[in-house]
């Protein structure tokens, strides 16, 4: 097995994918269309496939957390991004726990991200 990981990309679902597109480019990725309902999104070198598929049980359970390197210059950011236009979309605070604090997004189809920052 190689130890030189490059990346890790996890499937996101999409109730409505024309919707989650559009949230994605507003969140701040950067959209290449791979075909027709599938598409790769990226951001500073990490990234998530996003598929026109929706099942209500998969979304419902999908979480993906993303490190970043300051969570309140990140939040603040979210916050000039007018993200709450999409349907479901919510966004909440910034939490602090012993390991560190994060803030969450909740996308337009439900899946939750956590964006974190870790003690040093």
């Amino acid at each position: 097995m190689s130890e030189n990981i490059k990346s890790i990309r996890p499937f996101i679902g999409a109730q409505d994918f024309e919707v989650s597109r559009n949230f994605y480019r507003d969140l701040g990725f950067h959209e290449v269309v791979l075909s027709a309902g599938f598409s790769y999104f990226k951001m500073d070198g990490f990234g998530f496939y996003l598929q026109d598929a929706y099942v209500k049980d998969w979304i419902d359970n999908t979480m993906v957390f993303m490190e970043v390197a300051d969570v309140d210059a990140f939040w603040n950011q979210l916050q000039t991004r007018n993200l709450t236009q999409y349907p479901k979309v919510r966004l909440l605070p910034i939490h602090h726990y012993d390991w560190g604090k994060e803030c969450f997004v909740h996308d337009p189809s439900g899946v939750l991200w956590h964006f974190g920052e870790f003690h040093q």
